[in-house]
């Protein structure tokens, strides 16, 4: 690294609260200095560099393209920086564990499990939040989202946890003697649907059902869905590792199945460091699901 060419701390931090806070008067009391003083460091910011960070033609200064890129970087260089000072210091050492997954993950996957991990460990205490939402993932916040799809998110780091891909499922005694061999056959069944946003209501609006139905659907709660679908309420979408016994014993019957490679469950966290809960977690999880394999 070329340490002669990093801008002075104490401009970086007050760019950093510049943009955190969006004005110099809010970045001069976040830092305990005069609004004149967070002026001063943002121009000898630009002079430093010898680039323009601020549009200074309107009323309130915006942040140009090069400044963006450098508050970005500030953001993430300054996250990272206050973690590691949590960890040596030992202010995340009571921290709760958050965790994130989507209901039906929680539901059908980890809440089976979880009592073999707080055996392990007692000594982490566990905030669960299962959630459709697409949290974020911030200091001091949720430390691990556990998400559906392809992977492929920008920000996070995502690893690959259990490989699976949705499949549409219904009971013998919904389906029998019917015809399910298209899916315009498929949409005069009633369809059984989550409650907001979930892996499962994603695959089905993705591919028009919602708009194409003339069954009907039913909304419930994610732990609530599959009980309906043995019980031939109506036809769902979930993925197979958690219908994969009802499968085998009958109970339920796959019409369709999609098999876009590399879907699947993720664990998703922030890039750089991570505290000794969340690395004990991770552990476990990955051995839990490697144990099924």
């Amino acid at each position: 690294m070329e340490w002669r060419d990093i801008p002075p701390l104490a401009a970086l931090r007050a760019f950093a609260a510049f943009n955190e806070s969006g004005s110099v008067v809010a970045a001069g009391e976040a830092l305990g200095v005069s609004h004149a003083a967070i002026s001063q460091q943002l121009r000898a910011l630009e002079e430093h560099l010898g680039v323009t960070l601020f549009d200074r033609s309107g009323r309130a200064m915006q942040l140009t393209p090069d400044g963006d890129i450098l508050a970005q970087g500030c953001a993430d260089g300054f996250a990272s920086i206050a973690r590691a000072v949590a960890l040596v210091t030992g202010a995340e050492a009571t921290r709760p564990l958050h965790i994130s997954p989507t209901p039906s993950f929680a539901a059908a996957w980890l809440m089976p499990r979880l009592a073999e991990f707080r055996a392990l460990h007692p000594e982490i205490n566990i905030v669960l939040n299962p959630t459709a939402e697409k949290v974020a993932l911030t200091p001091g916040g949720v430390d691990l989202s556990i998400r559906y799809g392809a992977g492929q998110w920008p920000g996070v780091e995502a690893t690959l946890l259990v490989e699976t891909n949705m499949v549409v499922v219904g009971a013998p005694s919904l389906i029998d003697c019917c015809d399910t061999s298209t899916p315009e056959a498929l949409s005069l069944f009633p369809w059984l649907d989550e409650v907001c946003t979930s892996e499962s209501s994603e695959w089905l609006r993705a591919r028009g059902v919602a708009e194409g139905n003339r069954g009907g659907f039913i909304q419930m709660p994610g732990n609530l869905l599959l009980d309906g679908a043995r019980d031939g309420q109506g036809l769902a979408v979930t993925v197979r590792n958690f219908v994969e016994a009802d499968i085998r014993a009958g109970r339920l019957v796959v019409l369709q199945q999609d098999d876009t490679p590399g879907m699947g469950y993720h664990l998703v966290t922030r890039p750089g460091i991570q505290r000794p809960p969340l690395r004990s977690f991770l552990k476990w999880i990955k051995k839990a699901a490697r144990d099924l394999t």
